[in-house]
């Protein structure tokens, strides 16, 4: 990667997008020196930032970076009149200016000429696209996990932003916690010993309901809500919307095992240092409801083998307890999750990792590495292909429990070997006219 220039920020998006090469470059950095006096950020100098995606999980990633004193917020982005109204609001309440725009097209946003960054908090069947194009216009983006509805969009947008030199961003933000990397780091560096076997809770996950078809709520562009997948008409989702229960359809979502694999699966692998591989076979058993509009997994249990012999078992927490534990040799363990950090000894928590140890990455602040990481042009702490890799174990266990049948899988070229059928499955078709 090329050393950042001190390039004017406009000019440098607008080569971007002209693809001139100029996206292989860094941004301006925002120097000490374009400090005022009271520590704020000079106009010229502030990361330009936009929004894709501003329900609930989008919103609540605004907020947390209208509160960083070098990014200025200029547009959000929303197929509902209603959440971008909103966030328009917020974005002007913060400076007291009413100059932040709104879009109900990701095309119009990406294509303003003025943005360095974007935070992205779409349905799962809408990130891959947007990611892409974001990339080729010389955005950095910080993007909701899970990273991709299919392992083959994953991979494209890897690709991308890869190809184009763009820092990313997981909101996989576990890495940024203590008991989290703590966790890890005792792991990587033998504290229980070699590594025989992990076991992974997700939620269990999952509903019931009609495919009663209602209008269209107002303020809501329901056609390009669906976007790439299959069309259906509006339907009645549980006296609710459809910004929470897409989680429940196939054609959007895995559900919950999709929904935690960048989560659990995701510290699991940083603690097997597996951020750049995956397991070689794949099998389970999962529940489907037999009728309605939903028919994500309800129980699930598969087990991944990796070269090596090592295997993770993945399985939602009616099966096993939430969070991430790894096996090591005679009856040592370390199991974390949300509510702390466990250990078969207490002792093995107390003990201090060396100078001459693994030390894992450790930021505070998520949304802060990756402004730090736009200025300095390094891998944040959860970079894409972690991100990649996580989400493929949920999906590679989905695609066995689909199917009913063990899956082979290459980790090194993303093939599955031998079965034609569920390869068919690594990929999704799309609606006209969208395509990666």
């Amino acid at each position: 990667m090329q050393e950042s220039h001190p390039v004017n920020r406009r000019t440098f998006l607008k080569r971007a997008v002209a693809g001139t090469g100029a996206a292989l470059l860094g941004p301006a950095v925002v120097r000490s020196s374009a400090l005022g006096a009271d520590g704020t950020v000079a106009p010229s100098n502030r990361i330009v930032m936009g929004a894709l995606g501003v329900g609930g999980m989008g919103t609540g990633n605004m907020r947390g970076f209208l509160g960083k004193k070098e990014v200025q917020f200029v547009a959000v982005c929303d197929v509902d009149e209603g959440h971008r109204n909103r966030a328009k609001g917020l974005v002007e309440k913060h400076y007291g200016t009413g100059e932040c725009e709104t879009y109900n097209d990701y095309r119009a946003l990406i294509g303003r000429g003025d943005l360095g960054a974007v935070c992205l908090a779409m349905p799962d069947h809408w990130h891959a696209i947007p990611v892409v194009a974001a990339a080729r216009a010389g955005i950095d983006m910080y993007g909701e996990k899970p990273l991709a509805r299919s392992i083959r969009e994953g991979r494209a947008m890897c690709d991308a932003v890869h190809r184009y030199g763009r820092v990313w961003q997981t909101g996989s933000w576990q890495r940024s916690v203590g008991h989290f990397h703590r966790a890890c780091e005792l792991v990587r560096n033998g504290r229980i010993g070699k590594v025989q076997h992990v076991e992974v809770g997700l939620p269990t996950g999952g509903t019931s309901g009609p495919a009663k078809t209602v209008p269209v709520p107002k303020g809501l562009d329901w056609n390009m809500w669906l976007g790439p997948a299959p069309w259906r008409p509006y339907c009645h989702f549980r006296g609710s919307s459809v910004h929470f229960h897409w989680r429940w359809i196939l054609d959007y979502s895995g559900g919950q095992l999709t929904d935690w694999a960048g989560h659990h699966i995701d510290i699991a692998h940083w603690g097997l240092g597996f951020d750049h591989t995956g397991p070689v076979e794949i099998e389970g058993k999962g529940e489907f409801p037999d009728e309605g509009l939903y028919d994500v997994l309800t129980a699930y249990k598969f087990t991944c083998k990796y070269a090596g012999g090592l295997q993770i078992v993945v399985a939602n927490n009616k099966q096993q307890p939430m969070g991430a534990k790894w096996y090591g040799e005679g009856g040592k363990w370390i199991h974390v999750s949300r509510r702390g950090l466990k250990a078969s000894d207490p002792a093995i928590l107390r003990e201090q990792i060396g100078p001459d140890e693994i030390h894992l990455y450790k930021p505070s602040d998520h949304k802060q590495n990756f402004l730090d990481c736009i200025k300095s042009r390094k891998l944040t702490i959860t970079p894409i292909e972690a991100a990649h890799r996580s989400i493929s174990v949920g999906l590679l266990g989905e695609i066995a429990m689909l199917t009913g049948r063990k899956i082979k899988w290459d980790p090194e070229k993303e093939e599955i070997l031998g079965d034609p059928g569920a390869s068919a499955l690594l990929g999704r078709s799309y609606r006209e006219p969208w395509h990666l």
